[in-house]
């Protein structure tokens, strides 16, 4: 039986090289892992990491459902823009958005600009499984989430599939998918950005 060799380690102070100033943007829906697989990917590549919902809700002295439910999403969505293009000033990082942010033109313009996007995807059913787990959600609070869920999915979708490199966010571990970002991150700096990874 064929033995396949073994791979090479990372290498990581030229991965580093590579990345720059740029920062590790991860976008996707709410409840694919965006800040638990960020924190351990930060520590895996020993940059910092940063929650872009955390750090909007330190600026307004308020939580993300407070903000919904005083001034309304556009107002929000106004305030995430400003705060995520601040923290892409700071690049090299780990930098984990919430799930709309992704959705504005000029914030994506932004990520590509001083970043590298990953897209977080999973199906349905895992999303939901999760957001279960986290009533907060300030989009979800209102009858039938798994539909407002599943037509979030349908609008949201093909704008994430625009992102630099797409992996799977499944039932496994967070390291294996942290790997699996690290595989893909490097095939995508090998190529010096010229093409988007799949690794799904």
């Amino acid at each position: 039986m064929a033995v396949s060799p073994p791979q090479p380690p990372f290498d990581q102070a030229q991965r580093l090289r590579d990345l720059g100033t740029r920062s590790i943007v991860l976008v996707g829906m709410m409840g694919v892992g965006k800040s638990s697989v960020g924190r351990r990917l930060a520590q895996a590549m020993n940059l910092p990491f940063v929650d872009a919902d955390k750090e909007i809700e330190e600026a307004a002295n308020r939580s993300i459902v407070e903000i919904f439910e005083a001034y309304g999403e556009a107002h929000f969505r106004d305030g995430e823009k400003r705060v995520i293009q601040r923290l892409l000033a700071d690049g090299p990082q780990v930098l984990a958005t919430g799930g709309g942010a992704f959705m504005n033109a000029e914030t994506r313009a932004e990520i590509a600009e001083r970043g590298i996007s990953v897209w977080l995807r999973a199906e349905l059913k895992v999303l939901i499984a999760r957001v279960k787990r986290k009533p907060t959600r300030p989009l979800l609070q209102k009858p039938n989430p798994e539909k407002i869920l599943a037509e979030l999915l349908a609008q949201r979708n093909p704008v994430y599939a625009q992102a630099d490199i797409t992996i799977t966010s499944r039932d496994v571990p967070h390291e294996v998918v942290v790997g699996d970002i690290l595989t893909a991150l490097d095939g995508f700096l090998a190529s010096d950005g010229q093409q988007r990874v799949n690794a799904s």
